[in-house]
């Protein structure tokens, strides 16, 4: 073998060690496709203390396709951010837990197109979520029905469907407490009790927690949970 071959061997030899340190140092790998984007920048992100935090990022150059890694102690909601310099945000949150979530989306409804496979405690999140549509779509309704009885100075009408429009507002923060309930095994229940129920009354807010297994309790919501219902009874 030649010194150049014998130089070149061991260059490739190193490279392989690289990379594979670096596959070890991760055990979270999110990948995907943005259908109709040719040149942008997409980033997995956490949420940190006081600001958003990149985990890792990749420049799209032609390709449409994106493979994202990180390192994750344990299940937390992350974003995937798509960067295109038109001024605007674009992102997709999601829960990721160790190993391979695949998110699908498009250019042009780079939110709303998007399909998601992974975690356990995502297909949780959907579950809610596809409920929680329902809900805001009839809020909507009643939204677009109100303005148009204000228009028309039909006072009966704009009293009853704001009376409809806090009973919808209710029936939400309920649907959402006894969810968390009825998943006090998951990850989920303690995120949406301090995201999607941090309104409700704490009397429920303190049910959710003390409903939480051992385990959730400790996790990362978990552990965020606790310290919110321990600083406001000691207030």
């Amino acid at each position: 073998m030649t010194k150049l071959n014998k130089a070149l061997s061991l260059i490739i030899l190193l490279l392989i060690v690289v990379s594979c340190g670096k596959d070890n140092d991760t055990n979270f790998t999110l990948k995907g496709t943005v259908k109709g984007l040719k040149k942008g920048v997409v980033y997995l992100q956490k949420d940190g203390d006081s600001s958003i935090i990149d985990l890792d990022s990749m420049a799209i150059t032609g390709q449409s396709d994106f493979n994202l890694h990180t390192n994750l102690d344990e299940p937390i909601l992350l974003y995937l951010k798509l960067f295109k310099n038109d001024g605007e945000e674009h992102y997709i949150p999601f829960f990721a837990d160790k190993g391979v979530t695949e998110i699908n989306t498009t250019l042009k409804n780079f939110n709303f197109d998007s399909e998601i496979k992974g975690s356990k405690q995502q297909a949780l999140l959907d579950e809610y979520l596809e409920i929680m549509s329902q809900y805001n779509n009839k809020s909507l309704d009643v939204i677009e029905e109100r303005y148009l009885a204000q228009r028309d100075n039909d006072s009966i009408a704009v009293d009853s469907l704001g009376k409809i429009s806090d009973q919808l507002i209710k029936r939400k923060y309920a649907y959402t407490i006894q969810f968390a309930i009825n998943n006090k095994d998951s990850e989920v229940a303690p995120y949406l009790a301090m995201y999607e129920a941090r309104y409700a009354n704490t009397v429920y807010i303190d049910s959710i927690y003390n409903s939480l297994t051992a385990e959730i309790k400790e996790s990362f919501y978990g552990k965020k949970l606790g310290e919110v219902v321990a600083n406001r009874n000691k207030n």
